[in-house]
């Protein structure tokens, strides 16, 4: 991890007190507010390459949810449970209108936190849960974890020596390559750590997928627009039924593909990523066209960037 990285991630910027616990939250950047939702068994830190382009143009909200990364849940978690955390954060912000990004559960869970939501200007989904689509291995998943065996599963899968073949996590990046180094510091490591790894089941444990297939029901309730981003060559999410749930929407629903992307689109083919986002959102959110957003492509998360935002108290 770099030296940069680390010191951002470790110390959350404020903790927001509810019922259930204390959930770690950052802030970092200026202008509309837009908040991110991190998916399973992630956190925050998964935006780390997003927030540097992002926080030119909005202030980025980021959260740890319960049973993840530096938020101390100690009850029960389960989608509504994130759900209402979500809805919960937004409020605490005062705001009267702003954007949301998610990716995978987190998907669903802010669909859920957003929905009836008129404060919502857009939303933009990276590879998310699809109503009637009940991805095998992720059924596999649940049904290890409430036997009580995906815990050495999932340590398995984080540090052992096929973690980057097919039979691993291979098949979530374009590059099997890109596990080592930041992200399995990130979130293969800490799930060493007995307290880490028993918060990330939680979730698990708790998968209901009457719920994901309730998201129909929860789409005509989103009125925003709302941009799909999708890693195509994803095996839990397949981008047909991806396009054939955006007719559910309320509002208008498009969706966008990168090529040879899966599930971690936003994380390995980030600047590709930002080229639908950030337009998307600026023009959701008001804001005009112009210099800052470069016409012949986007600035990545380089160096300076990660310095400013480290200077202004950014994500981690």
């Amino acid at each position: 991890m770099s030296s940069e990285t680390a010191p951002r991630f470790s110390t959350p910027d404020s903790f927001l007190e509810l019922p259930g616990g204390r959930i770690a939250t950052w802030r970092c950047g200026s202008g509309p507010d837009l908040v991110a939702v991190h998916g399973w068994p992630l956190h925050a830190a998964t935006w780390r390459h997003l927030v540097p382009a992002l926080s030119r143009h909005f202030t980025v909200h980021l959260l740890d949810l319960p049973g993840s990364g530096r938020t101390e849940w100690p009850g029960p978690v389960d989608f509504q449970v994130c759900a209402d955390v979500v809805r919960a954060f937004v409020d605490g912000l005062g705001t009267r209108r702003y954007a949301m990004l998610a990716h995978d559960s987190g998907g669903a869970i802010a669909r859920m936190a957003c929905a009836g939501d008129d404060r919502l200007a857009a939303m933009v989904l990276g590879n998310t849960e699809i109503p009637g689509h009940h991805p095998p291995l992720i059924q596999a998943y649940v049904l290890a974890a409430r036997l009580g065996i995906a815990g050495p599963l999932l340590r398995w899968l984080a540090k052992g020596p096929l973690r980057k073949t097919s039979l691993g996590l291979g098949p979530l990046f374009t590059d099997a390559a890109y596990i080592d180094g930041e992200f399995a510091e990130l979130f293969l490591a800490p799930l060493e750590d007995p307290r880490v790894l028993a918060g990330q089941l939680k979730l698990l444990r708790s998968v209901d997928f009457d719920e994901s297939d309730a998201l129909a029901e929860v789409h005509r309730r989103i009125r925003a627009p709302v941009l799909c981003i999708w890693g195509p060559e994803d095996p839990f999410f397949p981008v047909a039924k991806a396009r054939a749930m955006l007719p559910q929407f309320a509002g208008a629903a498009s969706l966008v593909e990168i090529p040879r992307g899966k599930l971690f689109a936003h994380e390995d083919r980030s600047e590709e990523f930002l080229a639908h986002a950030l337009p998307f959102l600026r023009r959701s959110m008001g804001e005009r066209e112009g210099v800052a957003l470069g016409l012949t492509g986007l600035p990545g998360p380089g160096p300076d960037d990660r310095r400013r935002v480290a200077a202004q108290g950014g994500a981690r």
